[in-house]
């Protein structure tokens, strides 16, 4: 099982994973306001601002305060060390 950092120590396992997305939509907030109402938000940001929302294949939403950009390279590079 690879596990990818989300930030402070938080981990999230990559088989799991769905979709990396922005905070900045409309949809994407309804989304988050509506796993918050079910109880199946996970909010990883430790008092800091939502930079990206991971979404996961259990319906489970994660916050976290680093921005997207920062885990394609971390994902990148375990899936071209995969090919190898």
């Amino acid at each position: 099982m690879k596990l990818i950092n989300i930030g402070f120590g938080n981990m999230v396992s990559e088989e799991r994973l769905v979709a990396i997305v922005s905070p900045d939509s409309a949809p994407i907030k309804r989304m988050v306001q509506e796993t918050r109402e079910r109880g199946m938000l996970i909010d990883a940001t430790y008092g800091r601002k939502t930079a990206s929302i991971f979404i996961m294949d259990s319906d489970h939403v994660i916050l976290s305060a680093l921005p997207p950009e920062k885990f394609a390279p971390r994902t990148q590079t375990e899936l071209t060390e995969e090919k190898d």
